[in-house]
């Protein structure tokens, strides 16, 4: 049978490892952080995340659970659900605030949170690393699977550094770092969907918040592999794509790309490839029903071309750096006007539209269910 924890509950600790031994007295004072199993490897793990000083910096207050190293391996279940509640749970969850010598602060992870993610107490694992089943399929593959039944206060799991979403992750310190660890591993198996939405997260983020990785995962000729950084491309224009052949590209949602550039300062498509128009075409106006579909962003008109070439390449379409769409098909019509005016989903009702304009009415009507 688990007996109930003891905490410990101490305020203005100096963290110095070498001064948290447990006091010499005949019981447990609460107040004494040196019971704290490993205190002082947690000690020098919290020094080692902050900047260096010249005296010790102090834990304003420290509320952590004591004796875990006394829970059997086969309690841990019990044990988990124990501290997931109160009065326990804010020792597994509550940040603890360090005040430095120059009189600003950090939060640092608190003891409990630290001591559980090092040992095996979910599932016979350690937690820190894992995934728990269920979660977040964007993350699948990347994570071992564990069992969390019965844990579903997702603070709790973050808390023990079980990862439950890809937003959790990356708002974790190092979560970044830890996912592209991940997906430059190759024996971990990412689709293209996943590495798409996977790089969108990543765009978002702070370029100063994440050291450049050696190696990304990237699409080569629909493969999903590990390859050099410096190799890789953000794929940014879709009418380019015929000249990627052998080109390791980045997937990502076309208003992030830029961002991802930026964040592993790679090579957009767009830079990589000249896409000069060879050919010579016909100007036509687009069709107003065309433009009421689109939006104001539709170009007015557009150059149709008998074979467009382009950088000595036939392609259906091709959207030049200075706006003007060129085409030579009813799909390349539809697929570059769609992109110019912001709207990619909507080519092939824009090629429905364009190949028979009687449905106008139609398709005006079906866009009531958008």
């Amino acid at each position: 049978m688990l007996a109930d924890f003891a905490l410990v509950r101490t305020t203005d600790v100096v963290l110095d490892p070498d001064e948290l031994e447990p006091r010499d007295s005949d019981f447990a004072e609460p107040d004494d952080a040196g019971l704290l199993d490993a205190v002082d490897v947690w000690c020098e793990d919290v020094l080692d995340r902050l900047p260096d000083t010249p005296v010790p910096p102090v834990a304003t207050e420290i509320v952590a659970v004591r004796d875990l190293d006394l829970v059997d391996d086969d309690c841990w279940p019990q044990a988990l659900a124990l501290l997931s509640r109160p009065p326990l749970r804010d020792a597994l969850i509550q940040p603890v605030r360090i005040l430095l010598p120059d009189g600003t602060h950090e939060v640092v992870r608190p003891y409990t949170a630290w001591w559980l993610r090092g040992h095996p107490v979910l599932d016979g694992r350690r937690p820190a690393g894992l995934r728990a089943a269920g979660g977040d399929p964007l993350l699948r593959g990347l994570y071992d699977e564990a069992d969390a039944t019965g844990f579903d206060d997702e603070q709790v799991l973050r808390a023990l550094g079980v990862r439950t979403s890809v937003a959790a992750l990356l708002d974790e310190p190092g979560g970044a770092a830890e996912l592209l660890d991940r997906l430059a591993d190759p024996e971990r198996e990412v689709s293209g969907a996943q590495l798409h939405a996977l790089y969108g997260f990543l765009a978002d983020l702070d370029p100063e918040r994440v050291t450049l990785p050696d190696e990304l995962r990237a699409v080569v000729d629909g493969e999903v592999v590990v390859v050099d950084a410096a190799d890789a491309v953000v794929v940014d224009s879709p009418d380019l794509l015929p000249f990627t052949a052998g080109t390791p590209l980045l997937p990502v949602p076309p208003s992030r790309a830029a961002g991802l550039a930026e964040l592993f300062q790679v090579r957009r498509l767009s830079e990589s490839v000249t896409g000069e128009v060879d050919s010579e075409g016909v100007e036509h106006d687009v069709p107003e029903s065309v433009r009421v579909l689109l939006g104001p962003s539709t170009p007015a008109s557009y150059v149709e071309h008998e074979e467009l070439v382009v950088d000595g390449t036939e392609l259906d379409w091709r959207r030049t750096r200075d706006g003007v769409l060129h085409a030579s098909t009813l799909e390349g019509v539809a697929a570059g006007l769609a992109w110019a005016a912001g709207q990619w989903p909507r080519r092939f009702e824009v090629a429905a539209l364009i190949e028979d304009p009687s449905r106008t009415e139609e398709l005006a009507r079906d866009r009531w269910f958008d």
